[in-house]
């Protein structure tokens, strides 16, 4: 048995000094040194040697381990400064060379653009709510005084899901579920994305955003529209902003108009931006049509509102004078980080 132990302990020792990693010396020690190692094998065959000899040999083993794992830590620290002294080598830093620039993102034009209608209107009193981009027919259409014959459930014009299902061309859905809920009154804005079957072009694209407005409340009239937006232009464009109101048909709300604004590059005196007219249109708007009511369930007896849609891209091409819409989707890095 000595000579077994000796034979191990020699083996082990020629294999410390072979082992050129730390991987290779960890198997060394798994070898000799582990459960199944080959001393402590040894130590399990103690049983045949016989008792008087015990004491002695016992002691043999526990000094041949002991060698055994002092040799093995020496040879670890070893190596372990052979790998740092490599990696310095390696991984040397030259501090002439120029730094690399850490681009860090920021928020697209249309974000930003939002999130200062937001503002505004949040500092009005209003809450700003969304709705679902898929929508039932029902609330796009029929409870906003579109019926079934109407030009613009055109399949040509909107994209159809199933026959009761369509992508939105509005976020005046929402408008007509917050009706339906009751509460009373009603001071909200709702933001989002919207789908019509447009060609795209500098000024129109298949997707895009619109943020509407919604009041409902006893005593509304179009002063309160009036007023309303003229504040909302001022706080967008300037405080010289002037406003005009013109005219114009939605199914949804009776009177209906649209709003320009007065140019804020040239003062309404007329220039390219403005093409020569002085203003610039921005959105449409108008008193809820009480057909509308009465299908949501508010009595149109109590209650009046109005209602009105800025398109978002309309409003970001305005204020950082883009000239065409196409360049807020084509994720061109040269363009974006410009803002």
């Amino acid at each position: 048995m000595k000579d077994k132990l000796q034979a191990i302990k020699d083996e082990a020792l020629a294999q410390i000094e072979k082992a050129v990693d730390l991987d290779r010396l960890n198997d060394v020690r798994v070898s000799f040194l582990g459960k199944k190692g080959q001393l402590t094998s040894v130590l399990k065959s103690m049983k045949e040697v016989a008792p008087e000899e015990r004491p002695a040999f016992g002691q043999l083993v526990n000094e041949a381990r002991a060698q055994i794992e002092r040799v093995l830590e020496e040879t670890k620290e070893k190596l372990e400064r052979q790998a740092l002294e490599h990696r310095l080598k390696e991984e040397v830093i030259d501090v002439t060379l120029p730094a690399k620039k850490n681009n860090v993102g920021h928020r697209h034009p249309n974000t930003i653009a939002r999130e200062e209608v937001e503002r505004i209107f949040i500092g009005m009193g209003y809450e700003v709510v969304e709705g679902p981009e898929v929508e039932y027919d029902l609330y796009n259409f029929e409870k906003l005084n579109i019926p079934a014959n109407h030009p613009a459930k055109d399949e040509q014009d909107t994209f159809y899901v199933t026959k009761d299902i369509v992508l939105r061309t509005q976020t005046s859905p929402v408008q007509a579920r917050i009706m339906e809920q009751g509460k009373l009154p009603i001071r909200v804005i709702a933001p989002g994305r919207v789908f019509r079957s447009d060609e795209v072009d500098a000024t129109h694209s298949p997707s895009f955003h619109q943020i509407e407005g919604l009041v409902v409340d006893k005593n509304i009239t179009f002063a309160d529209l009036k007023g309303t937006l003229e504040q909302f232009a001022k706080e967008l464009f300037g405080e010289n902003t002037k406003t005009k109101f013109r005219p114009h048909h939605f199914p949804f709300t009776e009177p209906s108009a649209e709003m320009d604004v007065s140019c804020f590059k040239c003062g309404g005196k007329g220039c390219r931006f403005c093409k020569g007219e002085g203003w610039i249109e921005i959105l449409g708007c108008g008193m809820v049509h009480p057909h509308v009511f009465e299908m949501c369930g508010i009595d149109p007896e109590v209650y009046t509102g109005f209602a009105f849609g800025v398109g978002l891209e309309r409003i970001a091409l305005l204020k950082y004078e883009i000239d065409d819409m196409r360049l807020l989707y084509e994720n061109d890095a040269r363009f974006l980080k410009q803002f």
